[in-house]
């Protein structure tokens, strides 16, 4: 099954939002093996979402479209599918309750306009709205279909997941299942994961057993997707296991994780599993590394605090470091030691350097230097990135929760 992504915006073209619907859509569907070959986005112009539709119409099965179905004047996705359909729109009574039920359950005037949103291409069946007030659609055209969803994104993946996958899979005549693992992985460029994967790739190009795909994350590292098609849930689950078990030996500690995994969540989980807690100092950071510990649910299990000793003067009173280079490793022990005291914790994970512009000490930014106080050990490590002020402080922290995470695995790269 092919299907084809279509935001609807003037927002969109003009760039005043990032238009990250379409790149959830595009997951999903790839979650569930849909192809999708086309996305496109639209201004706010009837003419222009007309001709827009019936292009993905005449080249897909399916349709997902989103965006234009709130209750301002600009908001014309539902008169434009109404015309590629050839219905007229009515008025859809138990929407109109579900809508003013909404108004009166969080204690707003409905405006007379939200009555738009309850007007429905005849024939078309609604898709239950439950986090606001615009309502989906699903529209059958001729054997094809068609998805009109709405552009707030919380909304949009609520519909999405709830219903319209779901209605996928039931159309899908090919009857194969697939599904796709994800390996991430940290401290590998793009490049060099292609090199080391170059010859499982050539030999899954021959075999066809599977895909394999580069995901890049931002500064949360790489991906590596590979996709399984079979007969069955079993049939797949071997190929997938196999490809995780090849993936494990070649790419070895590189990979910190899988699917959903973050690199916070696996440290957590691997301290949890010790039994022992954690204390970070940062300088350069400023409570960046803090802030992502503690967006894992649970963080409180393990993490007790820590200390964002940005001046020179902070990390000698609150963490005892000695009068020396703040970019060295001594100071990174010092701070790493003196965290884990302050707190008594049994781990101690500090950051110090220069996120620039400028150099400081005679040190170029993306110097930075990691500590690591275990149990009355401590190492330290040195890091040089690249990039600007904010990639340097998110490489950072990236890094040292991965050495924290190699201490705990006693995996031999920590100590090389």
């Amino acid at each position: 099954m092919r299907a084809e992504i279509v935001a609807v915006g003037t927002e969109l073209l003009l760039g005043q939002v990032i238009d990250t619907n379409s790149s959830l859509i595009a997951d999903r569907l790839a979650s569930i093996g849909v192809d999708c070959y086309y996305q496109s986005r639209v201004g706010d112009n009837h003419a222009r979402i007309v001709s827009t539709l019936r292009l993905a119409l005449s080249r897909c099965d399916a349709v997902i479209v989103c965006g234009g179905l709130g209750p301002t004047h600009d908001d014309i996705t539902r008169e434009a599918i109404a015309e590629v359909l050839g219905v007229p729109l009515e008025m859809d009574c138990i929407v109109l309750d579900s809508i003013e039920t909404y108004f009166k359950r969080v204690g707003h005037e409905m405006s007379e306009n939200n009555k738009r949103q309850a007007m429905v291409p005849k024939g078309a069946k609604v898709i239950e709205q439950v986090k606001g007030t615009a309502p989906g659609l699903i529209c059958e055209v001729g054997h094809k279909v068609l998805y009109a969803l709405p552009g707030v994104p919380h909304e949009l993946e609520d519909m999405i997941d709830r219903v319209v996958l779901n209605d996928l899979l039931a159309r899908d005549e090919s009857q194969e299942t697939i599904r796709s693992l994800v390996v991430r992985t940290w401290g590998l460029s793009e490049s060099k994961l292609a090199e080391i994967l170059s010859q499982e790739i050539n030999r899954l190009d021959a075999t066809g057993e599977l895909t394999l795909a580069f995901l890049a994350s931002g500064m949360e590292g790489l991906k590596v997707r590979a996709t399984a098609k079979g007969k069955n849930e079993t049939e797949v689950k071997e190929k997938l296991d196999l490809e995780k078990a090849i993936l494990e030996k070649t790419l070895g500690d590189h990979i910190f994780g899988y699917d959903s995994d973050t690199m916070e969540s696996v440290v957590g989980e691997m301290l949890c599993e010790k039994g022992s807690t954690l204390s970070v100092a940062e300088s350069l950071t400023g409570g960046l590394l803090a802030s992502k510990i503690v967006s894992h649910p649970g963080a409180s299990r393990y993490f007790l605090g820590g200390v964002v000793s940005y001046a020179t003067e902070a990390k000698r009173e609150l963490l005892g470091v000695r009068d020396l280079p703040v970019v060295s490793s001594e100071v990174a022990s010092d701070m790493a030691v003196g965290v884990s005291r302050l707190f008594s914790s049994d781990y101690g994970l500090s950051l110090t350097g220069v996120a620039g512009p400028d150099p400081q000490e005679g040190k170029n930014p993306g110097t930075v230097w990691i500590g690591v106080s275990a149990k009355g050990d401590v190492f330290t490590k040195q890091r040089i990135f690249g990039g600007d002020r904010e990639r340097i402080r998110w490489y950072s922290t990236m890094a040292a929760l991965d050495l924290l995470r190699l201490y705990l695995k006693d995996s031999p790269r920590f100590y090389a």
